[in-house]
């Protein structure tokens, strides 16, 4: 299994083998469900890649979906794959005041994005919070430093350096990130442990893993080493779902 690298030469993904394209799609499911898929609410995804998710987001409701990447030939590439009236791809950098002036967000979305931002999560979130509408939800999944594979991969030099990690990439714990949000004033703050099927397993193991970590994930300190945290908190004001 190859790793998708952006144009500076970073790790941003895997190729959609079989299990990877199974992982993705879980996590979009996942992210729908905290959403209400009415017609007119907005949804921005930071850090989409090649579009995936905010294609199957998109296909399966009546939102408008707007993914964003800093990899100006991931966007281009999403562009051409992924057409639809209730979806646009946009090279933007949230953190740039200058891009993201005046506009809002019912929903904020990504996979693996706020580790990148680690050393500067404080006004990453503060950020997000003023893109989202009164009630706006942010919905992450984010890499669990207490899953041993993350552990070894992110704490390693040697490790980082096969991976291709970015210099300020780090996974982050269930309380690490609930701290912060709380430090940005959100409300409705829930991190659970979430996903034991990691990208790239053979195909004779996905169901499997999937069904041991759906068992696992019920199971506390146990579910502590699932392979990512699942993030959502609103932003004060008018409650959504």
């Amino acid at each position: 299994m190859g790793s998708i690298i952006d144009d500076r030469g970073y790790n941003q993904g895997f190729e959609l083998v079989k299990s990877t394209e199974i992982r993705m799609k879980r996590r979009a499911e996942w992210i729908l469900r905290e959403m209400d898929s009415v017609q007119g609410k907005t949804v921005l995804e930071i850090g989409c890649g090649t579009g995936e998710i905010s294609y199957w987001i998109a296909q399966k409701t009546k939102l408008d979906v707007l993914g964003t990447d800093l990899c100006v030939p991931f966007i281009e590439d999403a562009q051409v794959k992924y057409p639809l009236d209730n979806l646009r791809f946009e090279v933007l950098d949230f953190n740039k005041p200058e891009q993201v002036k005046g506009r809002k967000f019912d929903y904020i979305i990504g996979n693996g994005i706020l580790h990148h931002l680690y050393y500067h999560l404080p006004e990453a979130l503060a950020t997000i919070k003023t893109l989202l509408t009164p009630g706006g939800k942010m919905i992450f999944m984010e890499p669990n430093i207490y899953n041993p594979y993350c552990a070894l991969i992110f704490n390693i030099p040697a490790l980082r350096k096969k991976a291709r990690l970015e210099p300020d990439e780090m996974a982050f714990s269930k309380s690490f990130i609930t701290a912060k949000l709380k430090e940005q004033n959100f409300s409705n703050i829930r991190v659970d442990y979430r996903d034991f099927l990691l990208p790239g397993v053979p195909d004779f193991a996905i169901r499997p893993s999937i069904l041991i970590g759906n068992v696992v994930e019920k199971i506390p300190v146990l579910n502590m080493v699932a392979q990512s945290i699942f993030i959502t908190a609103q932003n004060q004001g008018t409650t959504y779902r």
